[in-house]
């Protein structure tokens, strides 16, 4: 058995490890959301579960499954992580019996039994909502971290889909061409905002991205641009989502977006398609529009 240590900045994206022990071992120094997801796959899928320690501004810890509310556990731990020094954890699954314990102590402090039994392949680590983590991990099985990617719903884990960091209007190599504006070629990206993940357009020659939100078109200027992807664009309509679309991001509610796109003032637009509501959005001179028909990106 050997150590990993890993750095996790204020992100949500989990990087997974492959561990098939029913028992995962780790220690952790951060303010606040130590978030550790149990998955069949190296990615955010359908089913996992997700145990989130120290969130809610370091008040208390949860267990939800399938990324959605509400919590199918949850318990007050105040000041159970600290930016100071390292708090050691264990999280275990066994039976359908999920569980989270201090190190040094048998008993679990928050556990929760499925009925479903969820074959566990790999586990996540990550950190948000402000918080960054350092954390030191007991490796059980050999192979590295698995870089963190976007969750494809209803398809196999995308190991192609790659998001590259950038900032300011520049465009990584190999990017995935999402639309087109007045000439210019607009690329798919995405960018935290206002405590989501969201899926937009980046235009290089404004010097920035956009999202949408709250009605309104944001521009960002750090993002993550789509790369080295082999997609295709899907005609659907409402919150039909194809088998194999590519979720790109969450709202901040915890529900999965993807990337769409639709022609609008003659310029063809990439935006984020939420489910839950039944449409595209996309940010486009200065407002948040939204379309029930639309293209969505897929595998």
């Amino acid at each position: 058995m050997s150590c990993v240590d890993l750095e996790t900045e204020d992100r949500l994206q989990y990087t997974f490890f492959p561990n098939r022990s029913g028992i995962c071992q780790f220690r952790v120094r951060a303010s606040n959301d130590a978030h550790i997801a149990l998955s069949p796959s190296a990615a955010e899928t359908t089913p996992m579960y997700e145990i989130f320690i120290g969130g809610w501004g370091n008040s208390k810890s949860v267990i939800r499954k399938n990324r959605t509310k509400p919590e199918v556990a949850e318990v007050p731990t105040p000041g159970i992580l600290t930016d100071q020094d390292f708090r050691g954890f264990w999280v275990r699954w066994e039976n359908g019996t999920i569980s989270a314990g201090n190190e040094g102590e048998g008993s679990p402090f928050i556990s929760f039994t499925d009925y479903e039994r969820v074959p566990i392949e790999y586990v996540g680590f990550c950190t948000g909502w402000g918080a960054r983590g350092s954390w030191v991990i007991e490796q059980r099985e050999g192979g590295g971290p698995i870089a963190p990617a976007a969750y494809t719903q209803g398809a196999p884990y995308a190991a192609n889909a790659c998001w590259v960091a950038s900032g300011n209007g520049q465009v990584p190599p190999r990017p995935f061409v999402g639309g087109e504006d007045s000439g210019e070629t607009v690329y798919v990206c995405r960018s935290n905002f206002n405590g989501g993940l969201l899926p937009g357009k980046l235009v290089p020659s404004h010097g920035n991205g956009y999202v949408s939100w709250g009605g309104k078109e944001h521009p960002i200027y750090e993002y993550e641009v789509l790369c080295d992807f082999a997609g295709t664009w899907v005609a659907t309509s409402g919150g039909n989502i194809p088998s194999g679309a590519l979720a790109a991001g969450q709202s901040e509610d915890g529900e999965p977006l993807y990337v769409g796109r639709v022609v609008h003032d003659g310029a063809l637009t990439v935006g984020k398609v939420q489910p839950s509501h039944g449409c595209l959005y996309i940010p486009y001179g200065g407002k948040e529009l939204s379309f029930k028909d639309y293209e969505i990106l897929v595998q």
